[in-house]
């Protein structure tokens, strides 16, 4: 079962983006979603290196902006299993462009909530314009990655927190 949506959201790729992946796996799902991705991350206090990259990204008005979007975020653990110096070298002014590539890879337009994955297999477009493959026949895989706690929610869309840093 393809579970590409047929609808597509032209986003401005210039605010918040990437502010949405590092919140993801930080609050219970439980929540009433009152708080939009970027906030929702931030609270958890769990996500600095994706909140980091996020603002250095110029992605945090995209991703307080209206959605609904659905985040694929790394924890810190992912992020600190990356090479030593890549964060770093991503963070730099001068590699902006490949940062906002990288962590709108993490982005869905759309609400995608762990029960629409669950025993599909499909693809899921990216604000960043490629596609993720989802394998959710056992548990919820995107790409190399699992989803370690899903749904977690915000105002604007849904937070997947996930084990790994997915690459274009």
């Amino acid at each position: 079962m393809n579970i590409m949506m047929n609808r597509r959201r032209v986003l401005t790729m210039g605010a918040g983006l990437a502010g949405a992946a590092a919140l993801a796996g930080c609050v219970p799902a439980s929540g009433s979603g009152g708080s939009d991705i970027v906030d929702t991350a931030v609270a958890a206090g769990s996500f600095t290196t994706l909140v980091a990259a996020v603002q250095a990204a110029g992605l945090v008005e995209t991703l307080k902006g209206p959605g609904p979007f659905t985040v694929f975020a790394p924890t810190e653990e992912a992020f600190a299993a990356l090479p030593a110096g890549t964060v770093e070298t991503l963070l730099k002014p001068e590699n902006k462009d490949q940062l906002v590539s990288i962590l709108t890879y993490h982005v869905a337009p759309g609400l995608y909530p762990a029960s629409s994955l669950l025993g599909t297999r499909g693809a899921i477009p990216t604000v960043q314009g490629g596609n993720l493959h989802i394998d959710g026949r056992n548990g919820v895989r995107v790409e190399n990655a699992t989803v370690i706690t899903p749904d977690v929610t915000a105002s604007n869309g849904v937070i997947h927190v996930i084990n790994s840093v997915l690459l274009p």
